[in-house]
């Protein structure tokens, strides 16, 4: 009885398996009908709706520093699992907004919800002697456990500054966002503009009268590139306060172009049409 209960779990594990890389066929398939179905635009020609860009990653307000490696990126999702078993033992994944520019122009990307294939940058193990492979550069806060022994495999996908990739989704005025801070995130949290409550709150107060601009609610603080010291107009300072260099035209626009966005500016966003879809390289 003992002799046929191991082959029975060597052949239910070879289905599991097989299923498992079915079902990735089955969305790599749905995913290369997608983009190839969807024809590129020009950036600076985007109309409203579906649609597939490509072009050259910039980042936004900020960047992230991946975890293994300690490389800036706008994405990365990180994995350690443990030779023996293949098990997981550490991961995580993150991203923030970004543009893409291409010879025409740019657009802001907007990554909540975002399907993201890119390949690894990093996949190395632990040698035979237990010595963690070169390329691995931790971040002091990444911790894989302390009950976690034997060799381990070190996996690391990025989407770096100056990387090509294609992104097929919603081109949408940038007013329609629900909430553009929470949009921004690729595991958003928190409570935002969307929230019944929220928004509620807003409209009674828009309709009282009692909202300001931001220059009157913030001062200084709704100046761009102010919190950066880099403003792009004179803040209003104490007289002993240390005087901050006003940004050059050029960083001044490029400020600009990050934190003004207006109401009516496309950007990309996941949408009714389904997810962000956003993959490394050009559409071929």
């Amino acid at each position: 009885m003992e002799d046929a209960t191991f082959p029975l779990m060597l052949a239910v594990a070879g289905v599991l398996a097989g299923l498992a890389l079915l079902w990735r066929g089955f969305v790599a398939h749905g995913t290369a009908i997608r983009v190839a179905d969807t024809a590129t635009s020009r950036i600076a020609t985007l109309a409203a709706g579906e649609v597939r860009g490509s072009g050259v990653v910039e980042p936004a307000e900020v960047t992230l520093v991946s975890p293994l490696q300690r490389i800036e990126c706008v994405w990365y999702r990180s994995r350690v699992s443990s030779g023996d078993d293949g098990g997981g033992v550490w991961s995580d994944e993150r991203g923030v907004g970004f543009r893409i520019r291409d010879p025409s122009g740019s657009i802001r990307v907007f990554p909540r919800d975002a399907t993201i294939h890119v390949g690894d940058r990093l996949d190395e193990s632990t040698d035979l002697l237990g010595e963690e492979p070169v390329a691995l550069r931790r971040r002091s806060d990444v911790s894989i456990g302390t009950g976690s022994t034997g060799r381990h495999r070190y996996r690391e996908a990025r989407l770096e500054p100056g990387d090509t990739v294609t992104v097929v989704g919603s081109a949408v005025p940038f007013g329609h966002l629900g909430d553009p801070s929470l949009a921004d995130a690729l595991a958003p949290g928190g409570v935002g503009a969307s929230d019944p409550e929220v928004a509620s709150d807003i409209a009674e107060a828009r309709s009282a009268g009692l909202l300001v601009s931001p220059e009157e609610a913030w001062g200084n603080a709704a100046i761009a590139g102010f919190g950066i010291g880099r403003p792009v107009s004179e803040p209003e300072l104490h007289p002993e306060a240390t005087h901050q260099p006003l940004a050059g035209a050029e960083e001044a626009q490029t400020i600009a172009r990050t934190w003004d966005l207006r109401p009516d500016d496309l950007v990309l966003s996941s949408g009714r049409d389904g997810r962000l879809l956003i993959a490394g390289g050009a559409p071929g």
